[in-house]
């Protein structure tokens, strides 16, 4: 009696890890990172630095695969259609709750089809100008300058929905001051043309635009962090320049398909965040005007779910579409 109820049990728990393979030992093969946009971007660097770190600690090989397109639409939907067992995660920013609003018939939902994993790092956004274009050499002289002549002034982005676009949508909204979006596709065409004088203003990442801030190229205006840059300690926050926007850090982050396993969450999670103490993560980070950041799963998902929010009333007050 006590072996067949031995055999009975046996064939239970075979019966669970055949209906639960992720449950049974994972990781039992290598993990893969989606980066859904070309190498070289603060993204890539995340998935990279976490691809030297997550091996010692999950006992497997983690491979970055860059799929870019669309915004970043193709790399997520592939995501967002993978098997929810813990082989395919997605690092993302925080466009990916953007395009939510931006798309009115993308093929996945970029909140409810994830499974939010942990938060990794921020990126703060500074408003700058041009100094031999502009003469504004503060926020409100910005916004006086824009009530005064509206439409008349101009602003870059690399292309329309991305964070820096909505960053300046969002301070148009409070402040009800009109300027003309002249959108690009990428970065570099738009600071060429700023730093040209070609254009008049634009929100910038720190690393990308420090070196020009620092050469006398560009002014920094105010930052989009809650703090002040230890980098540009006499910049302001849009808080202190009066202006009530909010924080408008791009947040980065790790996602798996919707149904992964919470076990393989939790793992995933404390293993990333041990992780993100490396001094080295720190140093490679700070290169692309990152600082690192952790969360539990839980506070990462709030943070997805009201930032989704947030942006979606951008887009439809700006009557912006990606489409």
């Amino acid at each position: 009696m006590k072996k067949r109820w031995m055999g009975c049990l046996a064939l239970f728990a075979a019966a669970l890890i055949a209906a639960n393979p992720a449950r049974a030992a994972w990781p039992e093969r290598p993990i893969t990172l989606i980066v859904p946009y070309t190498p070289g971007t603060g993204i890539d660097q995340v998935a990279r630095q976490l691809s030297v770190r997550l091996p010692e600690r999950l006992g497997q090989a983690v491979i970055v695969e860059n799929v870019a397109g669309a915004s970043g639409n193709i790399g997520s939907e592939r995501v967002a259609r993978a098997d929810p067992d813990g082989y395919t995660l997605l690092v993302q920013v925080n466009t990916l709750v953007m395009n939510r609003s931006l798309y009115k018939t993308l093929p996945y939902d970029p909140v409810k089809d994830f499974t939010p994993v942990a938060l990794t790092s921020f990126g703060t956004l500074l408003l700058v100008t041009n100094p031999k274009v502009q003469q504004a050499e503060t926020l409100q002289q910005m916004l006086d300058d824009a009530k005064a002549q509206p439409g008349a002034l101009t602003y870059a982005t690399p292309g329309v929905g991305t964070p820096h676009h909505l960053a300046m949508a969002l301070l148009q909204q409070k402040t009800g001051v009109e300027l003309l979006h002249v959108p690009f596709k990428g970065t570099s065409g738009a600071v060429t043309d700023l730093l040209g004088g070609r254009l008049d203003y634009m929100f910038l990442p720190v690393h990308v635009a420090l070196p020009h801030i620092q050469s006398g190229r560009l002014k920094a205006l105010a930052t989009g962090s809650d703090e002040r840059l230890p980098q540009l300690p006499d910049v302001p926050t849009l808080a202190e320049a009066g202006v009530d926007t909010g924080n408008i850090d791009m947040w980065y982050g790790v996602l798996a398909p919707q149904g992964t396993p919470a076990e393989i969450v939790e793992r995933l999670n404390a293993s990333i965040n041990e992780a993100l103490e490396s001094p080295e993560i720190a140093k490679a980070f700070e290169a692309q005007g990152m600082v690192p950041a952790t969360s539990t799963p839980a506070a990462f998902a709030e943070r997805v779910a009201t930032d989704a929010d947030r942006w979606a009333e951008v887009v439809r007050t700006g009557n912006i579409t990606a489409d």
